[in-house]
């Protein structure tokens, strides 16, 4: 059995879906940002629900799946670009079992499921990753690139690899929800 991971219970939230959520992350536009449960955000990491297009009603800007672990320092916002005259965001969706590293910013459009993604890296602007893809520790995605399904990407600026194995999306979906077991409160606060 692996090691838990400790946090202070006065540290993290935890939501009605499981998710756990750092009371030091900074969550903007939380109305506009979707958990799918199950969900770590670690300390520091900022998600910017309140970059939106502009017009009436609710947008979803972020949405995350299941067992997803945003690394600390982390930064998430949606990709923007100027169409038309106009500047506008546009939503990112992540799929589930997503593990993202420490002190990486995320401008993708799209992730999929089973994805796992590095420390120190770079995703640009309306990248798409496809499941079961893996970005090693600090690669630079350039924008608009698509990172297709089972591909290791590295590098700056990233590139393809090598074909990830069959099994990748075991493996991945094991360690997201192992890591989601792990994470626990400190035993002296139960």
């Amino acid at each position: 059995m692996a090691q838990p991971i400790y946090y202070t219970r006065a540290e993290y939230i935890e939501t009605d879906t499981g998710n756990k959520v750092s009371r030091r992350a900074t969550i903007a536009g939380p109305q506009n940002i979707i958990l799918g449960g199950k969900t770590i955000i670690s300390s520091g990491a900022i998600i910017r629900g309140d970059l939106r297009r502009t017009g009436p009603g609710h947008a979803v800007v972020i949405s995350l799946g299941r067992y997803c672990l945003i690394g600390e320092g982390c930064v998430m916002r949606p990709p923007y670009k100027t169409y038309r005259g106009n500047f506008n965001y546009y939503p990112m969706k992540i799929g589930d079992h997503v593990h993202i590293g420490a002190n990486t910013i995320v401008e993708a459009a799209t992730i999929g499921n089973h994805v796992e993604i590095g420390k120190n890296c770079v995703i640009g602007k309306f990248t798409i990753i496809k499941d079961c893809a893996k970005i090693a520790d600090n690669t630079v995605i350039p924008p608009n690139t698509v990172v297709p399904a089972m591909a290791l990407f590295g590098g700056s600026p990233g590139h393809f690899i090598e074909d990830l194995p069959e099994s990748t999306q075991e493996i991945v979906e094991a360690q997201t929800k192992q890591y989601y077991t792990r994470f626990q409160p400190l035993p002296s606060e139960r």
